[in-house]
């Protein structure tokens, strides 16, 4: 039989996750920020850091935006030389990402702030709490 959530409970769920989040994002948001750059900005360097040599619609893909919302966050990373876009061996017309030697520092050091986060918040809860936020976060992005 499944649980009933109340109202409070979920109103003080979706607290803490924003607040969470807020946490989550704020110290690579200033460093970011120091650069001039976005939140965009990080996302766009993460997956290309998650899969490097994938090219501009599988990032699309990944990000869940249009080709116009990543035009211009995209240019930015390729002109400040922290993406490096070439042409695909297969197919002049697709272009392929990847990390230049600045942009994986960058994407390093945002990684580490986060993944410090994690990390101690998963150890503070024990070993099941990585396992049961990635389940959550599964069920969340599958809808």
């Amino acid at each position: 039989m499944p649980y009933n959530y109340s109202n409070k409970e979920i109103r003080h769920t979706m607290a803490a996750f924003f607040h969470a989040y807020q946490a989550f994002t704020a110290k690579p948001d200033q460093m970011l920020a120091e650069r001039g750059l976005a939140r965009v900005h990080h996302r766009i360097l993460f997956f290309v850091a998650l899969q490097p040599g994938l090219n501009v619609g599988e990032l699309l893909q990944a990000l869940g935006v249009s080709k116009q919302a990543i035009n211009l966050p995209l240019r930015r990373l390729i002109a400040d030389e922290l993406i490096a876009a070439t042409t695909a061996n297969h197919d002049r017309r697709v272009k392929t990402l990847r990390l230049s030697p600045a942009g994986q520092a960058l994407e390093q050091a945002l990684y580490q702030e986060q993944q410090r986060l994690l990390t101690q918040a998963f150890e503070q809860l024990g070993p099941t709490a990585s396992a049961h936020w990635l389940a959550l976060n599964q069920a969340l992005a599958a809808r």
